[in-house]
């Protein structure tokens, strides 16, 4: 299996930036023309964009749509798009504007069957992300905690036609602390559904980490922030590791 990367372009206020642990006010700004910023990463090999509307994570609706498509416009890599898609309609279009994969994230937890609906509807487009402190699930752009366990809601959407899971462990967010491979495997080996890994990416070292997970199931993919944009990792070499 293919084991896929997804750099992450985060847009606050139609900029390119970073945070730390979901904090907006701790934002970086590393890019302030986000579709120079996908143009880049394509020039440099990667196959699949992973955007984050983060103004909208936090409203609950599309809030850099203009961003997101100077991006779209920008590049001809698939992309996948979370941050404030919590209807059907929020969905479709998006879907229709030429986005490849919708992430929905706190949308799973309030609304399953909404989420398990569309991914019926909607085979390889629609993709859960499981945002975790402890293990927990947490919503809202990260500001409100759940008491479902992450596992628990990755298992609630097995058999549903949804692509993958992005798990994020929320404590090492843009950290670049190394990345969380007990947990993500713990959720690799609870389902069927392909597993991608988000959060902590610190070097070409986490990736093959992640690769080397031995459990049922392997790891799918990895999503890279900081360490990308810090220069830490390489995509040459990440693009290597991967492969």
């Amino acid at each position: 299996m293919t084991f896929q990367l997804y750099p992450a372009i985060d847009l606050k206020d139609g900029q390119c930036v970073r945070l730390l642990r979901g904090e907006m006010d701790q934002a970086t700004q590393y890019n302030p023309d986000p579709g120079d910023q996908a143009a880049q990463f394509k020039a440099a090999g990667f196959e699949y964009l992973h955007v984050v509307d983060l103004n909208g994570a936090f409203e609950g609706a599309s809030a850099n749509t203009d961003a997101v498509k100077a991006i779209l416009s920008s590049t001809d890599v698939p992309v996948q798009l979370g941050g404030g898609i919590r209807t059907r309609a929020h969905i479709d279009a998006w879907l229709d504007a030429g986005i490849s994969r919708v992430i929905l994230g706190t949308v799973a937890l309030r609304d399953p069957d909404l989420v398990k609906a569309a991914a019926k509807a909607l085979p390889g487009q629609v993709v859960v992300g499981i945002d975790a402190k402890d293990g927990i699930v947490a919503v809202e752009g990260w500001a409100e905690t759940s008491d479902m366990s992450a596992v628990e809601l990755a298992k609630a959407f097995e058999g549903c036609g949804v692509a993958a899971l992005i798990v994020t462990d929320i404590a090492r967010d843009g950290m670049k602390t190394g990345v969380n491979v007990a947990f993500t495997g713990e959720l690799a080996d609870a389902v069927s559904i392909p597993v991608i890994a988000s959060g902590g990416v610190a070097s070409v070292q986490d990736i093959h980490n992640l690769r080397a997970h031995k459990g049922q199931r392997p790891i799918s993919g990895s999503i890279l922030g900081r360490a990308l944009y810090d220069g830490d990792l390489k995509p040459a070499e990440a693009l290597e590791a991967a492969r």
